[in-house]
């Protein structure tokens, strides 16, 4: 069966340019062996335009997805259980068993879909692809529009806690001189965005995309903001000087000195003298590389290999759970009940995005995508703030930040929080937005 996707009594609006989702098909569609036609990420048009015109987008998922998703869910065949007591065999079976029961039973995605569709999101096609972004603007006079960008196995999700503290400051310990228009978009073959049906689509091609993305808004002056492949993008963002960019901000920088890069990769002792914050970070990056780089690798490698993640919600699940050591643990611990900075809707909230859109093969192919090397300073001459999170994958010393951004206006260590920052700790990330673009607001 087709993979096309049929507008819904919420999408039959009359109006020039609009655009609607409906969310992963008729639940036989996943059943199909073939399409009769590449997956475009779920966008229809509903009136005929120009494809560089911005469309307003909602989404929604057909009943039957959500009643098959929860059938794929009850029908897991499950391994059994590792033969640790920890998680160093991976995501532990009975986390997976809390996630799927409370995801099968308790879970209601019609929540975080009211939550999307509250929000002005919207289409436009840039470079043969469509992208689709949420754009909430600021009430505040003189706000600075800021282009924010997620990673894997993120999603606009993770920056929804962010977008009302960006905008309206003086509700949330800011004042109105802090305000921002924020703009989040969707990478490529992620969430609502299109599926490139060609390669060629890395973080440099993305980078250039969010300029035409800026340009097209008609904001002349803005900041970046990214973490994980949202840094990627952003700092590629920033090599481009792109006129109206003023500096950008970064949650996870890309610090590493060449020696601690080529130690790491040798498997050579770190080199001599490095201060004890470097050497916490080079212990960090060293255990990454030998025990939580497997996803990647694969991913880089073998993206299409991947079926399984497209065919199981709860392979997915687990999939995206082990990105990295400490973001898993506090998952674990929240499925075990521990209050923390994400929920059990928070995470599945995601999980079902990149389930609702089929996203799982076509979002890890940015991995094959890229050639940078991720850590690796990129020579960034605009000004950058860095807030570094104590469970990030690595803790980026100021040594070594200094030296990879020499206009650095901002570097902060946090207590708390790891790689998804904006997700865990938004107030936190907030303030340390607002306090990286301070200076650069009004032009030089």
């Amino acid at each position: 069966m087709s993979n096309d996707l049929h507008p819904t009594p919420l999408s039959r609006r009359r109006f020039i340019g609009a655009a609607a989702v409906t969310l992963a098909g008729a639940a036989m569609s996943r059943f199909a062996f073939a399409e009769s036609k590449p997956s475009t990420g779920g966008l229809t048009q509903i009136a005929a335009g120009d494809p560089s015109s911005i469309r307003p987008l909602r989404v929604h998922a057909p009943e039957a997805a959500l009643t098959d998703l929860r059938r794929r869910i009850v029908a897991t065949q499950w391994p059994e259980r590792e033969t640790v007591d920890d998680a160093s065999q991976g995501v532990q079976l009975a986390t997976m068993q809390r996630l799927a029961n409370y995801w099968a039973n308790d879970y209601d995605w019609r929540k975080v879909e009211a939550r999307l569709n509250s929000l002005p999101q919207y289409v436009t096609e840039i470079d043969g692809l469509d992208i689709h972004f949420i754009h909430v603007r600021s009430k505040h006079e003189n706000a600075l529009p800021i282009v924010v960008t997620h990673g894997w196995p993120g999603s606009v999700i993770e920056q929804l806690k962010i977008i009302e503290p960006l905008t309206n400051p003086t509700a949330h310990g800011g004042s109105a001189s802090d305000a921002f228009h924020v703009v989040i978009p969707s990478l490529p073959g992620y969430g609502f965005s299109g599926k490139p049906t060609k390669t060629g689509w890395d973080p440099q091609r993305v980078a250039r995309a969010w300029v035409v993305l800026m340009d097209r808004l008609g904001y002349k002056r803005y900041a970046a903001q990214g973490g994980d492949w949202g840094n990627a993008v952003t700092e590629q963002l920033a090599l481009l000087k792109p006129a109206g960019l003023v500096g950008i901000h970064t949650n996870m920088p890309a610090t590493v000195p060449d020696a601690v890069a080529k130690s790491l990769k040798d498997g050579t002792p770190p080199p001599a003298g490095l201060s004890p914050e470097e050497q916490h970070a080079y212990d960090q990056l060293d255990y990454f590389y030998k025990h939580g780089l497997g996803y990647a690798l694969e991913m880089a490698n073998r993206p299409q290999t991947l079926y399984a993640i497209q065919d199981s919600p709860v392979g997915l699940a687990a999939w995206m759970l082990d990105h990295d050591a400490s973001s898993q643990a506090m998952i674990a611990r929240v499925f075990a009940g521990q209050p923390e900075g994400l929920t059990k809707d928070d995470v599945l909230d995601n999980v079902t995005l990149y389930w609702l859109t089929k996203t799982a093969v076509s979002s890890a192919r940015l991995y094959w995508e890229n050639k940078l090397n991720f850590f690796e300073p990129k020579h960034v001459e605009l000004p950058v703030g860095v807030s570094v999170f104590p469970d990030e994958i690595y803790a980026a010393p100021k040594s070594w930040t200094e030296r990879a951004y020499p206009r650095l206006v901002h570097y902060n260590r946090l207590p708390k929080g790891g790689h998804f920052a904006a997700w865990e700790q938004p107030a936190a990330f907030t303030d340390e937005v607002r306090a990286t673009f301070r200076t650069l607001r009004q032009p030089a």
